[in-house]
């Protein structure tokens, strides 16, 4: 029998805004839908929001990207087994002039010379996954009470942030996939990238039913089984602005 308004089926997805922004959902979840008929409403977030509507039982399942957060809720019983999706990579964006002289590889060492010459920094500030890792870097360059005189939280998400960096001149951190998929790019370049430690890895869990009964737990796991397959890992990788694929699938790791 096809598949009717009778049948429809639908689930809550909490995950980041860089996944929304990237375009990714835009491109993956019809094709969960054509496999299943289960529709995917998304709440982008912050990882760390994300993750607090998961434990509050808001969503039936979480694809975010903070790898200790997502383990330290499976932890405490909120969420099923983490699964590993997909990766890509940070980069510091910032002027093409560059005023810090951050240009390289090392992240931790950027962020020093821009908190030494005060020079103008976005930080996300909202929880996010790409602000633990920002978070991370800080405290790699001891710096992670004193940041500059540059530095500002907007609270917000990737996009708006890198708009603020783009109006305004500053240094940004920032997932890949959200920068290629920007377009208010002004004056902006990628200063710094390949460090091994801007990996970028995203996971995916299902809500524990234990915890919230409503949870829709067996469509949600439909959904995690359809993204580590290969159909939906191929999905993944197909995904691509340009000839620059966005995220690299590795479910079977």
């Amino acid at each position: 029998m096809a598949w009717g308004a009778a049948h429809a089926q639908s689930i809550v997805m909490a995950s980041t805004t860089s996944t929304e922004q990237s375009g990714l959902f835009a491109h993956l979840l019809p094709a969960f839908k054509r496999a299943s008929g289960i529709d995917v409403k998304v709440v982008a977030l912050g990882t760390g929001q994300a993750i607090d509507m998961g434990r509050r039982g808001d969503a039936d399942v979480l694809f975010v990207h903070d790898q200790a957060a997502e383990e330290k809720l499976v932890a405490e019983g909120f969420a099923l087994k983490r699964l590993p999706v997909m990766y890509n990579d940070f980069v510091l964006i910032g002027p093409s002039s560059d005023p810090a002289m951050v240009k390289g590889k090392d992240v931790v060492e950027a962020l020093k010379k821009i908190s030494a010459r005060s020079a103008p920094y976005i930080s996300r500030g909202d929880k996010s996954g790409t602000h633990a890792a920002e978070l991370r870097f800080w405290s790699m360059a001891a710096l992670a009470l004193s940041k500059g005189a540059g530095y500002r939280e907007c609270g917000c998400g990737m996009g708006p942030a890198l708009n603020m960096a783009a109006s305004s001149g500053a240094y940004v951190l920032s997932d890949r996939a959200t920068w290629l998929n920007f377009k208010n790019r002004a004056n902006l370049a990628v200063l710094v990238e390949g460090d091994n430690r801007l990996f970028n890895q995203y996971g995916v869990m299902v809500i524990n039913p234990a915890r919230h009964p409503h949870v829709k737990a067996q469509q949600a796991q439909q959904f995690v089984d359809w993204l580590v397959s290969p159909a939906g890992q191929s999905t993944i990788a197909s995904y691509k602005i340009g000839t620059q694929q966005l995220f690299f699938p590795n479910a079977s790791r």
